[in-house]
């Protein structure tokens, strides 16, 4: 009796196998007649009346059963997973024929460009490169430079504090003053950097932008020796016919100060839009370094003089680039960056 209810299930299970047309068919038909509640099971659950010889025999015919259901339902998954793997080639066939996708490749920032520009300059002339960081204390970023306590630049609308000894550096000159404190003369050397103040961002104002602080000192140094610097800088950067002028200005760091005019590269002093009809674009600011601030570096004032100068780097990208927003710098429009490449 057990074994035609056996060999019953077996023909069902071959057949049903056979008719399935997925593989998730044919687990279901696995569960149904092999799983721990499926056909077969409750058959082998009845052996317990049989003699010793019946349940042999019958306990045999199962496992023949059993051995052939799973065959036939290996069979089946196998078939299935042939098929889904000749779907699967036809459908990723490369058409070797075809042309290759291209992969635009990226370009440093105009900002990052410049940079590097200037620093190559500079280098060529001897400097070095130095490093501060950006979260400076209120010593570095003032006292340090000769800023007193009253002085406009340490107002709070025009400067991000952290604490009441710490800030946002406005400037890249307190590398200056570290460098004073921690080298001696003669020195020369130059620091890139990202500096912060409260500015409202509109076309030509931005609260972080980027700035070349320069520094000199050693015997003898005069401004004769700044002006043939930054001179020969102006030239290096905006062509060799550029001019430079020095205007009277004032900065607490140095004593004298000026500022730097060159003449307009666009129209070689003419007078156009770029210079607003001047025939001259201001660049920068420099200076002889102050004696207080050489004298707070440990620095002999009786033996050493030194320059100091500081660029905008935004200003001189927009200049070089004839861009009229130093917004667009900072939007990530791809089509402003390709065309930088």
């Amino acid at each position: 009796m057990l074994l035609d209810d056996i060999r019953e299930i077996l023909e069902e299970a071959q057949k049903s196998i056979d008719k399935a047309e997925s593989m998730e068919k044919s687990e279901e038909l696995r569960v149904k007649y092999l799983g721990k509640k499926g056909e077969l099971t409750k058959i082998l659950r009845t052996m317990g009346g049989l003699t010793p010889e019946e349940r042999k025999k019958v306990g045999q015919f199962a496992n023949e059963a059993r051995n052939a259901i799973q065959n036939r339902i290996t069979d089946k998954m196998d078939e299935f997973k042939k098929r889904q793997q000749e779907l699967k080639f036809k459908a990723e066939t490369v058409d070797v024929t075809e042309p290759g996708k291209v992969h635009v490749l990226g370009a440093k920032h105009p900002i990052t460009q410049t940079i590097d520009e200037m620093t190559r300059i500079f280098m060529n002339m001897g400097f070095s490169l130095a490093e501060g960081p950006e979260v400076e204390t209120v010593f570095m970023n003032f006292d340090a430079l000769n800023a007193g306590p009253n002085h406009p630049s340490r107002d709070m609308t025009d400067t991000f504090y952290i604490t009441d000894k710490t800030l946002l550096r406005t400037q890249t000159s307190p590398v200056q003053a570290r460098t004073l404190l921690s080298q001696d003369p003669p020195l020369r050397i130059i620091s890139p950097g990202r500096v912060y103040r409260c500015d409202t961002p509109d076309a030509t104002h931005s609260p972080v932008f980027h700035q070349v602080e320069g520094l000199v000192v050693a015997e003898g140094i005069t401004m004769a020796d700044l002006k043939g610097t930054l001179s020969e800088f102006a030239r290096q950067m905006f062509g060799p016919d550029t001019k430079t002028k020095f205007r009277p200005h004032h900065f607490p760091f140095t004593e004298p100060s000026a500022e730097v005019d060159v003449s307009c590269f666009k129209c070689g002093g003419k007078g156009c839009k770029v210079c607003k009809g001047s025939g001259w674009i201001e660049i920068l600011g420099c200076g002889m370094v102050h004696p207080n601030v050489l004298r707070i570096g440990g620095i002999d004032t009786e033996k050493y003089t030194g320059f100091a100068f500081g660029i905008g780097v935004e200003r001189i990208a927009m200049l070089k680039y004839e861009i009229d927003d130093i917004r667009m710098f900072y939007e990530n429009d791809e089509r402003f960056l390709a065309q930088f490449r």
